[in-house]
């Protein structure tokens, strides 16, 4: 389906131009008013039942299995943060000292630091594959890098689905079929793509995805996501939650203490993951991403932003090319001899919001967006251009 603007369903001034949903997503009015029901039974809590601790997580886990295409729901953990998610997966590998743990440099903070004390702890290796650079097929060179970086002492790759900063698309098929090469397994976060690009655990086959729920799934923020592989079916929690385990259900009988964990999954999920207002929001956000799909999403963003691009290219901006990148967010590297402290301030006295990335400005939009508001940020960073 062709979407149109949804800016309807949200509370977003005209006058704010807000391209930075990388960093946290505003909350549309069914989800806002989700939020308000979970207070409600936080306020009468003589209302609340048994059932209310885990029906609504099951039809949450569903709705997340859907999206990243994953036919049991209890192969997903619901989690407080991708570092959680990230820690749960170093907690359960076991590393020689020739081994060696690939990252892509630059990689965001949460899915570097696990892997860094992992690999101190075996005094294995960390190996960080290093971006080109050379500004000319970055994309390709860069995915070309990863995949020769894999070899027989490769224990695992942590990566993202696309590059959290720019946007460069990772060519994971390819980086699969070379770790399955190697036994080597394939740690994906998805935070800055699941909801808005799509993804498929089918197709890929990773052994394991995190992902944050405060972005591109409109989430509150300290909600995550996580998607465990056969690899993870029989490990260890980080914490020992009294509801993952069997029968909990049976909250008279909570002191029959019980050996056996749920199946798969269930055993990783953290501790008041069944948030009564956490729970009611994402579920809405899930399943209005769902009702876009992710395909549209990515279509309409390509849509708004192509002219806008066009001009930004013209105005000196180097942007990776859109076969190699996605367009729900990019980033446009600013050119020689532009300051950014003048950017940053032209860019707030009109009220535009992006992010900045070293010397990259990080551009991210979703259906409350239009073409007009790449306009305002073209037409201020124009009028600085000329000035320099």
């Amino acid at each position: 389906m062709e979407l149109q603007h949804q800016k309807h369903l949200f509370d977003i001034p005209y006058d704010i131009t807000y391209l930075n949903i990388a960093a946290q997503s505003p909350s549309f009015k069914t989800m806002h008013n989700a939020g308000l029901e979970g207070l409600m039974q936080k306020k009468r809590p003589y209302l609340i039942t048994t059932s209310d601790y885990f029906e609504p997580v099951k039809e949450l886990k569903s709705l997340f299995a859907k999206l990243i295409e994953v036919d049991d729901y209890n192969r997903i953990a619901l989690i407080p943060s991708v570092s959680y998610g990230i820690a749960t997966v170093a907690n359960n590998i076991t590393l020689k000292s020739t081994d060696e743990i690939l990252v892509i440099e630059e990689q965001f903070p949460s899915n570097y630091y696990s892997w860094k004390k992992l690999a101190d702890k075996y005094n294995a290796t960390l190996k960080i594959v290093k971006a080109p650079t050379s500004s000319k097929n970055k994309s390709e060179q860069l995915n070309a890098a990863i995949i020769e970086a894999i070899n027989n002492n490769t224990a695992l790759i942590a990566m993202g689905n696309i590059h959290w900063s720019n946007g460069t698309l990772f060519n994971l098929k390819a980086i699969r079929q070379k770790t399955k090469q190697h036994d080597a397994l394939l740690i994906i976060d998805g935070s800055q793509s699941i909801g808005a690009l799509p993804f498929s655990v089918k197709e890929i086959k990773p052994d394991a995805v995190i992902c944050a729920g405060y972005k591109w799934l409109f989430g509150p923020y300290g909600c995550a996501y996580a998607y465990f592989g056969d690899y993870f079916d029989n490990g260890n929690p980080i914490e020992e939650n009294w509801k993952n385990r069997y029968n909990s259900e049976n909250m008279s009988g909570l002191t029959a203490y019980q050996d056996n964990y749920k199946p798969l999954a269930n055993r990783y999920n953290a501790g008041e993951s069944s948030s009564f207002i956490h729970v009611k929001m994402q579920i809405e956000g899930l399943k209005q991403v769902l009702k876009w799909t992710p395909k549209a999403i990515q279509d309409y963003c390509k849509t708004i932003t192509t002219e806008a691009v066009k001009d930004l290219e013209a105005l000196g901006f180097q942007i990776e090319h859109p076969n190699h990148r996605t367009h729900h967010l990019f980033g446009i590297k600013l050119p020689e001899g532009v300051n950014t402290k003048t950017i940053k301030e032209a860019l707030a006295k009109q009220h535009v919001y992006v992010s900045f990335r070293g010397n990259f400005i990080r551009l991210s939009c979703h259906v409350f967006n239009t073409a007009t508001d790449f306009k305002t940020l073209t037409n201020c960073l124009s009028k600085l251009i000329q000035n320099t």
